[in-house]
């Protein structure tokens, strides 16, 4: 009877991760219709095509290298030595499903991180020089972080540190990675003017983008409640509530905020406040209040819209706002763990900390602080440094004429929309993408 009533847990707890993982892997989605609707049409199907490259380099190169440095048997807390191609010894990994499944799982985590670059360097990056930086992205400079956070024996895991789904491994360091990407790439032309001042790239489709957030929100619960990595999970039902609640509370704040400051409430803000809202929970929504959940959305979307004016201020063209949702709420919420997080919750994983506003003192916000300067660090530091090495070997840019046509035509020889004609030539392509 013991032996059936564990084969049972163990079906139903790789159900659960499967489909979570499926939910996952559907932000992809999200993440293309988004980027897509923010983006100028002239640029719409190179979006597509680097979300291709995201799911197939991505998962090819973390099943043959990431994985198996990320969560194989730890060398000095540094980095995993074994796990390549799922094979070699793998014990350190104790769960109640198969490394399979597990591997499937982190795979879907590894391709949003790319995911979170690519829009940062939306409508000039090359395209070869971005199958090389996915290489990177999900070879070493993801697996590496995340081997020092989640994985048995990583030297933050050992700390104490708490980032339950990645506000600080997924998106704080995808966040720093695209703000390295986009000051090192350099803004589209026409952005800015002469003595700085920036030039507003209308979207080309806002009904668009919203539907991919929603498709992101939609994914988002398999996100964090899938970090469970257990059906049976007493918490799931909490994690989807604080969820849903940072992320509303992070577009309500953008609406109410942006009408006063703009005097109408901001579409592409309000879009991007829930999806602050959904960032900043990601770290804590095991270990958080409601009440606290609703505190991060404000903040996060707050912050979000007062992130996204001083990148503008200082120069720095990012088309999605990459590094303010992600780099910027990934922080707060990779943070405020450090004063939220309840003596209660934090006990189920015996990490020994929990919030200074419960009375734990300043433990736990030091350790989540120093795990977010390094991994902020090592996100931009290894991206400029991928991002050089790349342009040793090929531009890491697109040509002025091609910027100018549209990376639709000019790289990837095709527009998004045909618009009813039988037969295109390119110089057609070309006039049509320049009306």
């Amino acid at each position: 009877m013991d032996m059936d009533i564990a084969t049972l847990s163990k079906g139903l707890d790789t159900i659960w991760v499967v489909l979570t993982a499926a939910m996952i892997l559907l932000m992809e989605g999200g993440f293309a219709l988004l980027e897509a609707g923010f983006v100028r049409q002239k640029n719409a199907v190179s979006i597509i095509m680097k979300v291709f490259v995201d799911i197939t380099f991505g998962a090819l190169i973390f099943y043959f290298f990431g994985f198996g440095l990320m969560h194989g048997k730890d060398a000095g807390g540094l980095i995993g030595t074994t796990g390549f191609m799922l094979s070699g010894d793998l014990s350190n990994i104790h769960l109640n499903i198969s490394h399979d499944t597990f591997w499937l799982f982190q795979c879907a985590f590894v391709i949003a991180v790319i995911s979170i670059v690519s829009g940062a360097v939306a409508e000039r990056i090359h395209f070869r020089a971005y199958i090389l930086y996915t290489i990177a992205m999900t070879g070493m400079i993801y697996p590496l972080a995340g081997h020092w956070v989640w994985s048995t024996g990583g030297w933050l895991q050992k700390l104490g540190m708490i980032d339950f789904a990645g506000s600080a491994v997924i998106h704080a360091l995808g966040g720093f990675s695209a703000l390295a990407a986009a000051i090192f790439i350099g803004p589209r032309i026409g952005k800015f003017t002469a003595d700085g001042k920036s030039n507003i790239v209308p979207p080309s489709n806002l009904p668009l983008a919203s539907v991919g957030a929603f498709i992101l929100w939609f994914g988002w619960f398999g996100f964090n409640s899938g970090s469970t990595l257990s059906a049976t999970n007493g918490s799931i039902g909490h994690i989807a509530v604080t969820t849903m609640l940072s992320a509303s509370a992070g577009g309500a704040a953008c609406i109410l905020f942006t009408m006063f400051r703009y005097k109408k409430a901001d579409p592409p803000m309000v879009i991007n406040g829930s999806l602050a809202g959904l960032v900043g929970i990601t770290a804590g929504c095991s270990f958080v209040s409601d009440g606290a959940a609703i505190f991060i959305g404000v903040l996060c979307g707050i912050a979000m819209v007062l992130a996204t004016e001083i990148l503008e201020s200082k120069g720095v063209d990012d088309p999605v706002g990459a590094f303010a949702v992600h780099g910027i709420s990934g922080s707060l919420g990779t943070l405020t763990v450090g004063l939220f997080a309840k003596p209660e919750l934090t006990a189920s994983i015996g990490k020994g900390y929990y919030g200074l506003l419960y009375g734990g003192g300043w433990n736990l916000l030091g350790i989540q602080a120093l795990g977010l300067v390094v991994i902020g660090i090592w996100g931009f530091a290894l991206t400029w440094i991928a991002l050089k090495l790349i342009k040793l070997i090929m531009p890491v840019r697109v040509s002025k004429d091609e910027e100018l046509i549209g990376l639709d035509v000019g790289i990837h020889g095709v527009p998004a929309y045909n618009q009813d004609h039988d037969f295109l030539d390119l110089e057609t392509m070309k006039r049509e993408n320049n009306r």
